[in-house]
């Protein structure tokens, strides 16, 4: 790019599609909702819009990709679309009604030795329902309580209000997705 000339007005975003792991857990590969799969590196560089060096918190998810890339292009983004531009995000000023919370699924089952879930994830807590036929099994996560992950909270009378809400959030996010 800076050969080019390119490197003065050009967006630079570098990520992946979610982490790996590497014993964690007793695991190899990914899928889980847990934070070696769920966090993944974006460092993004963007002249002129991203100041260098800050970092940001933020719940964003590769679902934003296109509309970012619209919103940059200048083009209308459609309101079918499930996530929202970044640019917002990239220029420090994040939305007030931008997403406190995360859908995640997995649904394919099979040969990965990882069970049918999905959940619902904030900067704190997740709240997983394991579906699969003959299982219905519930997991609460705090992430400052339990770092590792490695307790579960769903039957700790503690959590029952952190409990309900995460319960009305993953009820309003399936319906947003029209999931059953």
């Amino acid at each position: 790019l800076k050969e080019t000339g390119l490197d003065k007005n050009t967006i630079v975003i570098y990520t992946s599609d979610q982490g790996f792991y590497l014993g964690e857990h007793g695991w190899y590969d990914k899928r889980w909702v847990y934070e070696e799969s769920l966090k993944t590196p974006m460092i993004v560089r963007w002249p002129g819009q991203v100041k260098a060096g800050t970092e940001n918190s933020d719940i964003v998810s590769p679902l934003e990709f296109a509309e970012t890339f619209l919103d940059i292009a200048g083009v209308h983004v459609p309101g079918d679309m499930q996530g929202r531009s970044l640019v917002p995000v990239f220029n420090g000023n994040t939305p007030k009604d931008w997403r406190n919370s995360h859908y995640y699924q997995y649904y394919e089952g099979g040969g990965h030795g990882v069970r049918k879930h999905y959940a619902v994830c904030t900067k704190q807590h997740k709240l997983i329902h394991f579906y699969e036929k003959g299982l219905d099994q519930w997991e609460l996560i705090d992430l400052k309580a339990d770092p590792l992950e490695k307790k579960n909270f769903y039957d700790d009378a503690r959590y029952a209000r952190i409990q309900k809400q995460l319960h009305e959030e993953l009820t309003t996010l399936r319906s947003k997705y029209q999931l059953k």
